[in-house]
């Protein structure tokens, strides 16, 4: 019989199963079940305790034997626990959500809030904003309901927001990328939350940061939900700070570091000392564009243009930007379109590498910077960029393994 485990629609990007095994000592099994597979999963009771999630954490209700009063207050259960042959539910979002706000010090009291979305995952989330009293909940929905208003009632009439939490799908892989919401018209919003975990940053996320705001992913939501439904699985209390712990670890194993600064400045070499020293895999996206085009990126700039390699460019930022774990160092010139920027933001931090013109490289198959006159040009056209898109920097103008050094030592501080 299966023990423990998740049950779900889709979970080809759920993070539970390495949460899970890194809070207890038992296997958590991810288990995607359609509608139809649900029933007859349910009425088996062939495991031990799982968790749900979309999109069924409503749907798993009336199997229930028993539920406790908290969850049953919100309508939706996230944890499900047998005992001799009866189904008891939980709902473990609600505690996970409220130690986000908490920890993120988010002020909710007093507060006008948007909630974007009405399905399960929002249940717990307007319940913890009734409990941390908020003065005004609206939620918000794509069409018409009765307990929700739509997105063009939100735009003309509750534009002074001061609170908003997305609980929709949008943003989330594969569809990374999207936006729920149009922050330009909320001018006294002072903080965004997005249960979305992946990617780490969504496009909301990151928009509500540019915008001066408090702005946090759901990965904390994750792990503070699944470690109170440790807490019910196994019947014991884990430690306060096992929330904070597991977090800082999974939020360094999945963020990229990633590399950007002019051709020449040493990205490559200090990423590959990095990908060494964190354990992570190194990528360089022209190295990747190579092997898509197969020719040197010269021949490709002399036969087709700067337009034709940067479209191919973006694409193979956009692939190697889904996936975790990485050091990636880019092109010198991927900073010129601000969509490549994004996406890389999504599950990475951004480090400029900044090396001296005079220092810099020149020609070696380098289409623009062919001579030094055109390096110290280039430089100073992609200066604004580079310093616009930067989150950390880091100068390479003496010691390539003190500079190696500098950037490790920041990105552990990181999280």
């Amino acid at each position: 019989m299966m023990r423990y485990g998740l049950i779900g629609e889709k979970l080809g990007h759920s993070f539970s199963k390495i949460i899970h095994e890194k809070l207890a000592d038992y296997t958590y099994d991810l288990i995607p079940l359609s509608l139809e597979e649900l029933d007859t999963f349910l009425r088996k009771k062939e495991f031990s305790a799982i968790n749900v999630t979309i999109p069924y954490k409503e749907t798993v209700i009336p199997y229930l034997d028993e539920i406790d009063p908290k969850a049953a207050k919100m309508g939706a259960v996230n944890t499900v626990v047998q005992h001799n042959g009866k189904l008891y539910g939980y709902n473990t979002d609600y505690f996970g959500f409220r130690y986000m706000l908490e920890h993120n010090d988010i002020q909710i009291a007093g507060k006008k809030v948007l909630v974007l979305g009405r399905g399960g995952a929002s249940k717990a989330v307007l319940a913890v904003l009734e409990d941390m009293g908020a003065a005004e909940v609206l939620t918000v929905y794509y069409k018409h309901a009765a307990d929700a208003i739509t997105y063009e009632t939100c735009y003309t009439l509750h534009t002074d927001a001061q609170v908003i939490i997305n609980t929709t799908p949008v943003g989330m892989y594969p569809k990374a990328g999207q936006t729920p919401i149009d922050l330009s018209h909320f001018s006294k919003l002072e903080a965004v939350a997005d249960i979305v975990y992946n990617p780490l940053r969504t496009r909301l996320v990151l928009e509500a940061k540019e915008k001066g705001c408090k702005a946090i992913g759901g990965l904390e939501m994750l792990v503070g939900q699944a470690k109170y439904a440790v807490e019910i699985f196994l019947d014991k209390p884990l430690p306060e700070d096992s929330i904070a712990a597991i977090y800082k670890e999974l939020s360094a194993e999945r963020t990229n570091l990633v590399l950007i600064g002019m051709s020449g400045c040493g990205k490559t070499t200090l990423g590959k000392q990095a990908a060494e020293k964190l354990g992570k895999t190194f990528v360089d996206t022209d190295a990747e564009i190579v092997k898509r085009i197969k020719m040197p990126i010269a021949d490709y700039f002399a036969a087709y243009g700067e337009d034709a390699f940067r479209n191919i460019e973006s694409e193979v930022v956009r692939q190697v930007s889904a996936q975790n774990n990485l050091v990636i160092s880019t092109g010198g010139g991927v900073i010129k379109n601000s969509e490549n920027i994004q996406w890389l933001k999504g599950n990475g931090t951004i480090f400029w590498i900044q090396r001296d013109p005079e220092l810099l490289q020149s020609g070696n198959g380098r289409p623009l910077a062919p001579d030094q006159e055109a390096v110290h040009k280039l430089y100073k056209e992609r200066l604004p960029l580079y310093t616009a898109a930067a989150e950390i920097v880091v100068q390479n103008n003496e010691n390539i393994e003190k500079a190696s050094q500098r950037i490790c030592t920041a990105f552990s501080q990181l999280s």
